[in-house]
């Protein structure tokens, strides 16, 4: 439970350093990459792949199993393969047309709009939108004994919702807290032998601020990704 830590710090949130070139850190707390993975590919993965990853285990997704994805940006996307790998069927809800264009295009099984709803009940639930009322959309989706897990450091206000009809049933909210280093080590081996290779828009450090108005008003193609 390291992830759970009542005084964490965040690398360029809480400390500096978040565009250093060199870091030093403890051993055991470096995540070792397999060989033949690039720096500029594994950012990706230690990142929004990562917490992708704690997001299906929060969950407890099981294979074979049906599992929406509401909200689609680079976390969700990386998903698609692991579940595919799990023989799973993805279930994606999403409001941007080019994010639904995307899901498609990977493979799944089934692709709506923010207010459209699959025609069976799902086994597992990721929301990757920081938005109270998705979490209840997914809930909407759940069979009874389902699970929503929430994917987002923040979260707006929940909206009121019946409890006889979307959460009674043992059906379950979990929150996701950060990640393990066990995590990181099971997903990075999982990216590698499946080949995962995230779609990346490469900035340099002089254009850190263009990066972060890319992923605020998500316009590139993949994770944005600053190389020194």
């Amino acid at each position: 439970m390291e992830n759970l830590c009542d005084q964490p710090t965040f690398t360029g949130y809480t400390v500096d350093g978040g565009f250093a070139e060199f870091a030093l850190v403890r051993a055991d707390f470096a995540i070792r990459l397999p060989d033949g993975l690039d720096a500029t590919h594994a950012a990706p993965l230690l990142c929004a792949g990562v917490i992708g990853f704690r997001s299906l285990r929060v969950a407890g997704v099981q294979a074979g199993e049906r599992v929406g994805l509401f909200g689609f940006g680079s976390s969700a996307t990386l998903m698609i393969p692991v579940l595919q790998s799990w023989n799973c069927e993805v279930y994606v809800v999403t409001r941007g047309a080019k994010h639904r264009e995307t899901a498609c295009s990977l493979g799944a099984t089934w692709v709506g709009r923010e207010d459209d709803r699959p025609d069976v009940a799902l086994d597992r639930a990721i929301t990757f939108a920081p938005v109270g009322k998705v979490i209840v959309d997914a809930l909407s989706c759940l069979r009874k004994g389902g699970v929503v897990a929430i994917n987002a450091i923040h979260l707006d206000h929940m909206p009121q919702f019946d409890y006889d009809k979307l959460l009674w049933g043992e059906r379950q909210i979990r929150s996701v807290a950060n990640m393990t280093r066990q995590d990181a080590r099971d997903f990075i081996d999982l990216a590698f032998q499946l080949k995962i290779e995230p779609r990346v828009s490469i900035f340099s450090l002089d254009q850190a601020n263009e990066a972060l108005l890319s992923v605020k008003g998500e316009t590139e193609h993949g994770s944005a990704v600053i190389v020194i």
